[in-house]
């Protein structure tokens, strides 16, 4: 496993060497949406009984965080090392499939848990939410970062050019993110919209994660765990054969 460790690592120093644009950014971006939409609505909204809409936002936000930097960074990672042709680096050595997928998609899990913990920490300046089940939100952190970042690397094979991987950010990961109860509880929604949630693997990670801080949550965590779960193993499988045929890889 030395090159799982090796391609690990370089995986590591890739977004930890640009810190401020990869992690102080997202913070910050969290704190402003925190400072507005708190302002605004928390004296009108209150999203479950007994909690203020400050801190029902705040884990919504550190979730939607997490996913969004973790398949930001498989995917950038493959797309540059494409256009810029250091792919080559890493198909030449006897790396394994596995190891391959193992140390881009560990690398975007780690960026994910560093950007919403930095999340969670600023926030704490404002108000301190409670932890009910510290392990659901440990649990869904894990699995909903691993969830976007084998969804980027995904997207880092397909797109050939920086304009398709913008595109796969702002007409899919984006739709999901901000349309998964971030901001608001889906019951709060049309008939429509609620049914449509439904299907988006999104809310069931952040919703799971938020039912770790509060006990209450809009379904069981077990069917969030249960729908988040099957997301992962389908797309890792999905992302693996395509790592393994070498699609838009090997050319």
């Amino acid at each position: 496993m030395h090159g799982f460790t090796t391609l690990f690592y370089k995986e590591l120093l890739r977004f930890w060497k640009v810190s401020f644009q990869t992690v102080a950014a997202p913070v910050l971006t969290a704190l402003l949406y925190l400072l507005i939409f708190a302002h605004v609505l928390d004296a009108h909204v209150q999203p479950y009984p007994g909690v203020r809409y400050t801190a029902f936002l705040i884990p919504g936000l550190a979730m939607m965080a997490m996913l969004q930097n973790a398949f930001s960074n498989t995917s950038s990672s493959l797309i540059q090392s494409k256009i810029t042709g250091n792919l080559v680096f890493i198909l030449l050595p006897p790396l394994s499939h596995f190891e391959f997928f193992a140390a881009y998609v560990l690398a975007a899990v780690v960026r994910g848990i560093v950007v919403g913990a930095g999340v969670l920490l600023v926030t704490l300046l404002f108000t301190v939410p409670p932890l009910a089940h510290p392990l659901w939100v440990v649990a869904f952190a894990l699995l909903g970062s691993a969830l976007m970042a084998v969804l980027g690397l995904i997207a880092g094979i397909w797109a050939e050019k920086f304009d398709q991987l913008a595109a796969f950010q702002n007409f899919l990961i984006m739709p999901l993110t901000f349309l998964s109860g971030v901001f608001y509880s889906i019951h709060s929604l049309p008939p429509f919209w609620y049914s449509v949630s439904q299907w988006n693997p999104v809310f069931y990670t952040i919703d799971g994660f938020r039912h770790g801080f509060f006990g209450v949550s809009d379904v069981s965590p077990w069917q969030s765990l249960a729908v988040v779960s099957v997301a992962l193993i389908a797309l890792s499988l999905w992302a693996y054969s395509l790592i393994k045929s070498g699609y838009k890889i090997r050319h």
